[in-house]
């Protein structure tokens, strides 16, 4: 029983604890291929200059890397 307590408590911090990115459109997705459009509405933006915080996890990572010519990125 407690080492499932403790498990749960752990996963609890490392959740806190994860580092976060501020992600901002900075160029607008007109005229990029679809997949490239449809990458930036799948990070939560929806109009030029709107900011969004994401986990930084290897999932986002991938993604910012897709668009990284029409987002900025800074770590939180």
């Amino acid at each position: 029983m407690k080492e499932q307590r403790g498990k749960k408590a752990e996963e609890q911090r490392s959740k806190k604890a994860q580092k976060m990115l501020r992600i901002t459109l900075t160029k607008s997705p007109i005229g990029s291929p679809a997949d490239q459009k449809r990458t930036v509405r799948a990070l939560g933006l929806r109009r030029m200059h709107q900011t969004v915080e994401q986990k930084d996890t290897p999932v986002i990572r991938g993604m910012i890397a897709k668009v990284s010519h029409l987002v900025r990125v800074e770590e939180v």
